[in-house]
């Protein structure tokens, strides 16, 4: 169950990427999510949540694939906000197969299905691209070793990629805190928008300052960077944390123009 809200967390926060590429984007997410913190001390509180890639779309009935590869039944009803892109409100028809979706509700595990509050979208082809970027530009995954010698850490994706990276003197270390205004995106050289991967990537001032010795195989990490050399640098890595303000409870999917730097190891 543990591992399973965890999971969840990590897609929660590849969907923000997804739609939070421009800044407008986040803030807009962000404004969201406090209105719905401050009706009734959160009007979405104590909700279960899914996340996934919209397989498709019958009348009122969302199917979702979530990353684990389970198939989700969204149930929405005419009081169900559904938001997409920079926070605005659209029909669920509006949505499409290949659309990333996180919604919260009631859920009926036995019948899989979730009976939605809010759903929140992001546009097909912000998915698609986020996926080719995984890597490149952007890394989010659990830590599952820690080679302190070298300066390395090897992380398990979203995807079920264990993917290697390494650190050298431009990166930073960082716990908790949340993403500020440019959100954490996925661009390239130039993301969705025109958003630069450092505007995108962009923390608040808040947070703690770590070191790599600090990280625990087990945790989760989110960050920014390139591929150098071959393998993949963050500029910043953020270890997100469980619940409370700090983990930034984005929602799930991801995105930016294509790269044209070597695949990850």
């Amino acid at each position: 169950m543990r591992r399973k809200a965890m999971r969840i967390a990590v897609m929660m926060v590849m969907v923000g990427a997804a739609a939070g590429v421009c800044a407008q984007d986040v803030s807009a997410m962000h404004a969201g999510q406090q209105q719905g913190q401050q009706q009734g001390r959160g009007a979405f509180a104590g909700m279960q949540r899914v996340a996934g890639e919209v397989t498709a779309v019958a009348g009122s009935t969302l199917t979702v694939k979530t990353e684990d590869g389970a198939t989700m039944q969204i149930v929405t009803t005419d009081n169900t906000r559904v938001m997409k892109g920079r926070g605005v409100t659209v029909k669920v028809t509006d949505l499409k197969v290949g659309d990333g979706v996180m919604a919260a509700g009631m859920l009926d595990a036995p019948k899989n299905t979730l009976h939605a509050a809010m759903v929140f979208a992001t546009d097909a082809a912000q998915v698609k691209a986020m996926k080719e970027n995984m890597g490149k530009t952007y890394i989010v995954g659990r830590v599952t070793t820690i080679d302190m010698d070298n300066a390395t850490m090897t992380v398990e994706r979203p995807d079920h990629v264990a993917q290697t990276i390494g650190f050298d003197e431009t990166t930073s270390f960082r716990r908790g805190g949340r993403v500020g205004a440019g959100g954490f995106g996925a661009g390239g050289a130039t993301g969705v928008g025109g958003a630069s991967a450092a505007q995108s990537a962009a923390p608040e001032a808040d947070g703690e300052s770590i070191t790599l010795a600090d990280i625990k195989v087990g945790e989760n990490v989110r960050g920014t960077g390139s591929v150098k050399g071959g393998r993949f640098v963050p500029t910043e890595l953020v270890v997100m944390e469980r619940g409370g303000r700090r983990n930034g409870d984005a929602a799930s999917g991801g995105n930016a123009r294509p790269s044209n730097n070597p695949a990850p190891q």
